[in-house]
């Protein structure tokens, strides 16, 4: 039996003349944590909202836990979960009334509501809470809520559409922590994300630009990529008039800001190791250590993608 949960074969949408995914393939497996990395505009959200039957396509193949999501989009729905990145719960609510609402919703059995409200509430941090209203809840609880009302029917696949978008970076954790558990027990997760420490955690990316996948693989192969050059850290002040200096520099690729720091492409990094501290100087810039070091993500998804800012 294929582990294979996910199929997608060269799939299009179009919205009239605007083309929002452009030819896209790929395949998820049981257990894994595929990420969506790009910027805003880049198909993520659409790609999702396809694999959650809430899209037509306008061609391509796509299969959703063996089933042809064009064909019978209902019936991918109901074994999916699916939150979306606009907070979808209830504020005038209790936890605990929002999570009746969807078992309801998502035909959990009456035997079994009970227990697996007892294990969303204890999930998202609410036990003794589940009674007050959701919109006195902080942030990271309410994403946690939304998650256990998401799997209340314990889904084999989920789709977590910017999950973390205003989370605190502990709860961000928290959260995370608990997509792996899910991914542990067999579930299949997708998310899409603008963190880079978040993509960092997906056992493989797809980076998403203007419709179309420019990149895919595990977080370090991506990283160890070509990028067409040799990465260097360089430190100095200022860094606009350093980026300003180096940008149409002849023995520089391409520059950054990073930080405190520029990240700069070299063809030749000896030839760079001279050249860069005097160009710098020349242009009144102060600079303190150029050195050679590993590309990060980050440098990874500038150089397919452009500036995440």
């Amino acid at each position: 039996m294929s582990d294979v949960t996910v199929l997608v074969a060269d799939l299009v949408k179009r919205f009239g003349t605007f083309t929002a995914v452009d030819h896209v393939s790929f395949d998820a497996r049981r257990g894994e944590v595929l990420g969506f990395l790009g910027p805003n505009g880049a198909g993520k959200s659409t790609i999702i909202r396809i694999l959650c039957g809430l899209l037509q396509p306008t061609a391509g193949r796509v299969e959703v836990a063996g089933l042809d999501v064009a064909r019978d989009p209902e019936a991918v729905r109901a074994r999916i979960g699916y939150m979306s990145q606009r907070f979808s719960l209830y504020d005038d609510l209790t936890a605990v009334e929002n999570l009746r609402f969807f078992g309801g919703l998502y035909g959990v059995p009456a035997g079994e509501l009970a227990r697996r409200i007892a294990w969303a509430t204890e999930m998202a941090g609410l036990t003794g809470r589940e009674r007050e209203l959701v919109r006195t809840l902080a942030g990271g609880w309410k994403q946690r809520l939304a998650l256990g009302c998401a799997v209340l029917h314990r889904p084999p696949i989920l789709f977590l559409d910017e999950p973390t978008s205003g989370v605190d970076p502990l709860s961000r954790r928290q959260f995370w922590e608990l997509i792996h558990g899910m991914a542990a027990d067999g579930v299949t997760v997708f998310v899409s994300t603008h963190y880079m420490d978040e993509a960092e955690y997906c056992n493989r990316l797809a980076l998403i630009d203007r419709g179309r996948i420019v990149a895919a693989g595990t977080p370090a192969e991506l990283k160890r990529g070509p990028l067409g050059g040799t990465l260097l850290l360089v430190e100095c002040a200022p860094l606009d008039a350093a980026l300003a200096a180096l940008e149409h520099a002849p023995e520089v690729l391409e520059a950054a800001v990073f930080g405190d720091a520029l990240h700069v492409m070299v063809p030749a990094v000896v030839d760079a190791l001279d050249e860069i501290p005097r160009r710098l100087a020349a242009s009144g810039v102060s600079c303190t250590r150029v050195a050679p070091i590993r590309p990060s993500l980050e440098d990874v998804f500038v150089h397919l993608v452009g500036d995440p800012s």
